[in-house]
């Protein structure tokens, strides 16, 4: 989802002001040139203490336990600075060990793939997108929709009637239809091309039919060919639409270390070791405003990538996608940050770390600080100490075993089922309207969560851990958390004689979520 706020350039424009750097804003470069490293990350990072760099570790060290002591679902935090990482740090129960779901990151790496393919002579940006489809029947086809070309979906300017919120119903809507490509070319036409911004998955994922038809290879192929292994990116997850369509608009896995080769590779206008794998002329379109976006928004677009304001202190862009996942460029400060996360809001993690942010120069060498951030990355990612597990209560041993049943609702949760069975773990049994795979695992009732692997489809697995604990005699809270992806959800479920009623967070952690389920 596009961000409400970048929280790193928060942070940067508030250490700016108590460091009272004055005259960064005026020797600021309108196009800074970013140093030409002298090494690339293909094989690994290198890393520097945060002092190196200007940063002060303590500091960072005191904030990544204040986001653990506060609950923020923060993920993982990465800092580059000048290609040395000086911050790596994961949040339980995320470890980093498996990819993580990118959300709409995913849709600046399809955009990337497109520019790439423009480079190769294999498709051209301005042509017709209807041109690709020769074969389909298009329904709401009129002279607008024949005037859509490769470069208007890049830039979510293609003039399709397009919702996005609250809830992307359109999105939801084609991953409902039996063909995502041809629910998407049917879209109706609500504005000429070119000439406003709607934010559109459906958009993005006609890209990557597009790349498919155009070289004849999936999307995920031509990404590991083109772009993944020059980058020295190998763990992938990207799975296909029904009609095995790679996935334009999101469910790209990666870890957070090849998340920020991305970085790297647009900081350095496509550059990698010798090899231009994108060329500079489309990252620099594609890392400006090509459309303004609207009070709706707190950044501008341009080609799959979100574009700091004129009025903004510095200049940057970001691939963002829901929930917290981000890769955040600042070329002026040669500064790469990415974060995943569950759903946060990054003034959470703002507050904390704001002072650890010096200046541009190095600070003094500071050994206590620097063996203090690595003891706090160890810490973060460790489970909390597991708790005494209270006396269940009555109406635990009433309701397990029993299955209640919810008409449609907005987790298009069909059927629940809990299992107490008096140790310290329970057995939750959950199945879906749509074709999610049902979801049947542990909850630890100690404060530690029950992992347990997922197969979502033959492309995409991940870890599902659980916790929770009875709240009264009548409410249970499950923490349902699937770790390597946003999907994370606290749950109440007050149980009354034959019915129960669910209380969570609304869809993109917006408003409350609340339905009833009954036995059958």
């Amino acid at each position: 989802m596009p961000p409400l706020r970048l929280m790193i350039v928060v942070l940067i424009i508030v250490a700016v002001v108590v460091t009272a750097l004055l005259t960064w804003q005026a020797v600021k470069p309108s196009a800074p040139n970013v140093p030409a490293p002298d090494y690339w990350p293909t094989t690994g990072w290198r890393t520097a203490t945060a002092e190196s760099h200007g940063f002060d570790s303590a500091i960072m060290a005191e904030g990544l336990r204040s986001i653990v002591k506060d609950g923020t679902k923060l993920h993982s935090l990465l800092v580059v600075s000048g290609g040395d990482v000086l911050l790596d740090a994961y949040f339980y129960p995320y470890d980093g060990s498996v990819v993580h779901d990118q959300a709409s990151v995913t849709k600046s790496v399809m955009t990337t793939l497109i520019g790439i393919a423009a480079d190769q002579g294999k498709l051209d940006l301005d042509a017709p997108v209807l041109s690709f489809f020769p074969g389909r029947a298009v329904a709401n086809r009129d002279a607008r929709k024949e005037r859509i070309t490769v470069r208007h979906l890049t830039s979510n300017t293609a003039g399709m009637e397009c919702i996005h919120h609250p809830d992307e119903p359109t999105n939801r809507a084609m991953h409902a239809s039996p063909d995502w490509v041809q629910f998407a070319l049917d879209l109706p036409m609500v504005a000429e091309p070119g000439t406003s911004f709607a934010y559109c998955s459906p958009g993005m994922h006609l890209l990557s039919a597009i790349l498919q038809q155009a070289t004849g290879m999936t999307t995920l192929e031509f990404a590991r060919a083109n772009l993944f292994e020059p980058l020295g990116i190998r763990d992938v997850q990207w799975p296909p639409d029904p009609q095995g369509i790679t996935n334009g608009h999101g469910e790209l896995y990666l870890r957070p270390h090849d998340m920020a080769k991305l970085g790297f590779l647009w900081l350095h206008d496509g550059q990698w070791d010798g090899q231009q794998i994108v060329s500079p002329e489309w990252v620099r379109a594609a890392s400006q405003s090509q459309i303004g976006t609207g009070p709706e928004y707190a950044e501008d677009y341009g080609y799959g990538m979100w574009i700091g304001r004129p009025d903004e202190e510095l200049t940057y862009f970001a691939a963002d996608g829901r929930g917290g996942q981000r890769i955040l460029v600042i070329p002026s400060m040669d500064l790469i940050v990415v974060t995943t996360g569950g759903g946060f809001n990054f003034d959470d993690v703002g507050k904390y770390l704001v002072a650890a942010i010096g200046n541009t120069n190095p600070l003094p060498d500071n050994p206590s600080g620097v063996a203090d951030l690595q003891k706090a990355m160890a810490e973060v990612v460790q489970p909390p100490a597991a708790q005494p597990v209270p006396a269940l209560p009555d109406v635990a041993k009433l309701i397990s075993r029993t299955t209640y049943f919810f008409d449609d609702n907005p987790y298009r949760l069909a059927s629940l089922r809990m299992d107490f069975d008096g140790s310290a773990e329970a057995t939750v049994y959950m199945t879906y309207y749509d074709d999610t795979p049902d979801r049947v695992g542990a909850v630890g009732l100690d404060g530690q969560y029950r992992l347990t692997e997922v197969l979502e489809s033959p492309a995409e697995k991940f870890p599902m851990g659980m916790r929770g604990a009875w709240s009264d005699e009548q409410t249970f809270v499950l923490d349902y958390n699937e770790v390597a992806s946003p999907n994370a959800l606290l749950l109440r479920a007050h149980f009354d004689g034959k019915h129960v009623t669910i209380e969570g967070p609304g869809i993109d952690w917006e408003g409350t979520v609340v339905f009833e389920g009954r036995e059958k």
